[in-house]
């Protein structure tokens, strides 16, 4: 065997020279896929195509911008890109750190000046010259000490605190970009001449390392793409997005408001939001007991015994609000509803007749935030969860999993998510609770759960929490964005602390195992989810007003006050524009609220006992007997339908 040996596969490999760098070799392998790549992998790491080959026979994976690996990597050089621009327009800037996250990159610069919107444009057309140039990626290699010599010289303090952290005597790499140099693993694309299709889109404070005590550092957001197809395709999402937003959709509608004068992070539900979240809450009660659940109240506040006794006090102190002294001792309000549910349980004696046990509650929690990271229904300081705990044997474990599974996609695809990604979070490197054996024994129930069910899921390493493995369901929203709401803890250590028992067939006492799980999440959160991926129009059987009565004119009132009471008494949720509009108003106005069903009537429609019916999406689906309107809001209000028009109905209309 050569010495230098490279391939793409088991079938075809090449015997290269010494000093032959892997784009070279790639090109004799295969010059189409040479002329895609960003980077090379060999095993588990990162290479430039100007590395050498390495000694022996290396079988590569090539890294294009089809890989999410290659897009890193693209993107990871577009924010060097950056970088060089600002340190070129702006000497006296300090760089800092600049990864590469979804769809974009960020860099956080040390600057006493602010970025302005201009800047960012002033930084952008820089970039672009910059990437005319085509400008080679150059990795060098040197030691610690003489890295420390060149960024004491260039004044970048935040490089040198970064190589304090490495051990003296170590070699580093850096990365030249024309004048630009940075303290950087690597790998790198070729050339910036390959960055074409990038923008910069914001500014915003940042931390160093994460750290309030830290100083403030500014960070400028891009996003950047092989090509400007997919630019223009992320930019018009972007704006999709935006008028999705669930805050300014929230006030539009008139769903919930936030008074910071009053507290911030949380949420004052209005009668329209308030009406769509009791059918939400309606149906999980309905499904819960359907499915074989109990509901449960518990109290908002408990001892600080009861917190240090479930650990939270020990591991999550930092997320729960401070102590109130009542009678001299501390009390806290819940972070989570898990211990309330155990004390109801250790309130009697339970046999393994009684279990599985399923006890649910759409419990309000309450966790402090930081002001900074707030975000309307996203991020708040006290929320609803549609919390349940599951008591049960060892040998009901996986039984219960998989029905917790089953139960939680059919509540998702009933709410309109039919798209998911699943992940098993195992262990935390840290800051754990428990043996290995009761983690491992954990992670394989819900393993196994997940592999009988016939479900795809990928492996989240250390994505457990404090207590217990977990599986993450995370729901993928109408412009693909992922979001995660549903959760399934398998915890064998809370039963543990707080010596729960169950008397078994042999008479002696044994552990029960406790599982965690929400369907949604928290209800906010599902809910602003929602808001968006319906761009505030909601299917009929959740909409606050499924139908308008839109009258023509004044002596049209008496018989839309008929229509109103024909259709509550089937119980639609209808109400009538009594304002002196024209008629064409009163439909705007009640499309711009979302409403499903529009009932227009006029001098015709009074005659006939009819009403011409609208859609909001501007069908026109001309006159109708009311029983007949009636019939098909029932039938989509008792299919928990997403359409608003049968098909058959339709092809009868027509």
């Amino acid at each position: 065997m050569p010495e230098y040996c490279i391939s793409l596969s088991e079938n075809k490999k090449i015997a290269v020279a010494p000093g032959t760098t892997l784009g070279e070799a790639l090109k004799q392998l295969n010059p189409a896929l040479y002329g895609k790549a960003l980077a090379i992998k060999i095993g588990d790491r990162f290479f430039d195509l100007a590395r050498e080959v390495p000694v022996g026979e290396s079988r590569i994976t090539v890294l294009d911008f089809a890989s999410p690996e290659g897009r890193e990597v693209f993107r990871h050089s577009t924010a060097h890109l950056m970088a060089a621009a600002v340190k070129e327009l702006f000497p006296e800037t300090k760089v800092t750190i600049g990864p590469s996250i979804k769809d974009g990159f960020y860099y956080d610069f040390d600057r006493d000046t602010h970025f302005t919107p201009e800047s960012l444009e002033t930084i952008e057309k820089r970039m672009k010259e910059i990437a005319q140039k085509k400008l080679s990626f150059i990795r060098k290699v040197v030691s610690r000490e003489e890295a420390r010599e060149l960024f004491e010289k260039t004044g970048e303090t935040y490089k040198l605190e970064l190589l304090d952290a490495i051990e003296p005597g170590q070699d580093v790499s850096l990365y030249f970009l024309g004048n630009f140099v940075d303290l950087c693993r690597g790998p790198h694309i070729p050339h910036s001449g390959l960055l074409k299709a990038f923008k910069l889109l914001s500014v915003a404070g940042a931390y160093w390392r994460g750290d309030e005590n830290n100083k403030m550092l500014q960070r400028i957001y891009g996003i950047g793409f092989e090509k400007n197809s997919g630019l223009e395709a992320y930019l018009q999402r972007l704006e999709e997005a935006k008028r999705r937003d669930h805050r300014r959709l929230g006030k539009d509608l008139d769903l919930f408001s936030f008074h910071e004068d009053s507290g911030a992070g949380l949420v004052y539900w209005h009668p329209k939001g308030s009406k769509i979240r009791m059918l939400m809450e309606d149906f999980w009660r309905a499904e819960h007991l359907q499915n074989g659940y109990e509901i449960l109240y518990t109290p908002h506040i408990g001892k600080a015994q009861l917190w240090e006794t479930s650990g939270h006090l020990a591991f999550y102190k930092e997320s729960m609000y401070a102590p109130m002294v009542v009678d001299e001792l501390d009390y806290y309000i819940r972070p989570m509803n898990c211990p309330f549910h155990i004390k109801i349980y250790k309130s009697d004696v339970r046999s393994y007749r009684q279990l599985p046990m399923r006890w649910a509650e759409l419990g309000t929690v309450y966790r402090y935030e930081k002001s900074g990271v707030l975000h309307g229904l996203f991020r708040v300081r006290g929320f609803t969860q549609d919390d349940a705990h599951i008591f049960c044997t060892h040998r009901q474990l996986a039984g219960e999993i998989q029905e917790v599974l089953r139960f939680v996609l059919y509540i998702l695809k009933t709410f309109g998510f039919k798209e998911y990604e699943i992940y098993l979070s195992t262990k935390p490197e840290k800051d754990t609770v428990g043996s290995d054996e009761v983690w491992d024994q954990s992670t394989e129930a819900l393993r196994k759960a997940l592999e009988n069910s016939g479900l795809p899921y990928a492996v989240d390493e250390g994505g457990g929490t404090f207590y217990g493995p977990k599986v993450d369901i995370k729901i993928k929203d109408c412009l693909d964005r992922i979001w995660q709401c549903s959760t399934i803890q398998v915890d064998f250590n809370l039963p543990e602390r707080f010596d729960m028992k169950y008397v078994g067939e042999d008479g002696k006492e044994h552990r029960p195992i406790m599982i965690h799980r929400a369907l949604m999440g928290s209800l906010e959160r599902f809910f602003g989810i929602m808001v968006e991926h319906y761009a505030g129009a909601f299917p009929v059987w959740l909409a606050p007003v499924q139908a308008r009565i839109c009258t023509i004119a004044d002596r049209h009132q008496e018989f839309a006050q008929e229509i109103v009471k024909q259709l509550k008494s089937h119980g639609i949720r209808v109400d009538i524009d009594m304002k002196s509009d024209k008629v064409n108003a009163k439909i705007r106005n009640a499309q711009l609220e979302k409403i499903p069903y529009m009932l227009v009537v006029g001098d015709r429609e009074v005659e006939q006992q009819a009403a011409a019916l609208r859609i909001r999406t501007g069908e026109n689906r001309g006159a109708m007997p009311i029983e007949e309107i009636a019939k098909l809001i029932q039938r989509k209000n008792a299919d928990k339908a997403l359409d608003l028009v049968e098909t058959r109905l339709i092809a009868s209309l027509d």
